[in-house]
């Protein structure tokens, strides 16, 4: 696997063409209640290393398309470091390796021919702080698009009111969206960065414990807004809040001390009756 590689210019088109041939090529994205969702990220035997240090221990993973996955763990068990390897956000930390495989509908994302850049249009992420730029409300949801150089290519008005309402935050800001997006509170601000990420059109959206610094009603929110997103988009979200995995996730991944994944699987079984002592002892505070 080819690790912090800098893809030439020419290599965005090549990684839009990979990728979206590996998804036209899938099956339907019928998200019905009885069907099996088809996998859209795969790790297999994925270690991560900063400098001597591993952070990831041989991690196997399948992450079901159009869920709400969540990974939950004890303080440096790499759950953030694991979340950021999906879209290479790794890249920029000089003593990062990464070996084994993560795949992105079958494609390797280490791959010396994707562009990082390419594949964040696929996979957006939202960090635990709210950081929307020093910007309008408009222009912090048009920003992704704009820098992509796609402005001349959609309805960008349109574009931004989508977001906006997928965001769930529409009918709060839509008559001040030339106002600054830091005027905003704390939640807001939070749906406002959201709503940055979905502008693009992904399809996977990557949370690092979005609601941690907000308050519980924004939490609320926050929280409805995923099962909503959940219908269009596949949620990966790292939390160390265990009662809100339990409350908004499809499926529980559980990493433990050493970067190491000890269970995953449906949210239910992994709280009600996991197969791992570690496991239960962790969920049931008795350690960590």
């Amino acid at each position: 696997m080819a690790t912090n590689g800098k893809a030439d210019t020419s290599s965005e088109e090549e990684t839009e063409t990979i990728i979206s041939t590996a998804i036209e090529t899938g099956e339907s994205r019928d998200r019905g209640p009885t069907e099996s969702p088809r996998t859209v990220v795969t790790a297999r035997d994925l270690d991560v290393y900063y400098g001597q240090e591993r952070a990831l221990d041989g991690v196997d993973i399948e992450i079901p398309e159009n869920r709400v996955t969540a990974i939950i763990g004890p303080s440096g068990c790499g759950k953030s470091t694991f979340l950021r390897c999906i879209n290479r956000m790794n890249d920029g930390i000089d003593a990062c390796r990464v070996d084994g495989e993560l795949r992105f509908h079958g494609t390797d994302v280490y791959d010396q021919g994707i562009d990082p850049v390419a594949l964040r249009r696929k996979i957006g992420m939202v960090f635990q702080k709210p950081n929307p730029f020093p910007k309008s409300i408009y222009d912090n949801v048009a920003y992704g698009l704009r820098v992509q150089g796609r402005a001349g290519e959609v309805d960008l008005d349109a574009a931004v009111e989508r977001a906006l309402r997928s965001a769930a935050l529409w009918d709060e800001v839509k008559d001040q969206l030339d106002s600054s997006g830091l005027d905003l509170s704390g939640g807001q601000q939070q749906r406002l960065c959201i709503a940055r990420a979905i502008a693009p059109d992904p399809e996977v959206i990557l949370m690092d414990e979005p609601a941690s610094a907000l308050d519980p009603i924004a939490t609320a929110k926050v929280e409805d807004l995923i099962d909503d997103l959940a219908e269009e988009y596949t949620v990966v979200i790292v939390t160390h809040n265990m009662q809100q995995a339990a409350r908004i996730s499809d499926r529980t991944a559980v990493f433990l001390t050493g970067g190491e994944l000890v269970e995953f699987d449906d949210t239910a079984k992994v709280f009600e009756n996991p197969d791992h002592d570690r496991v239960e002892d962790y969920i049931t505070g008795k350690f960590g």
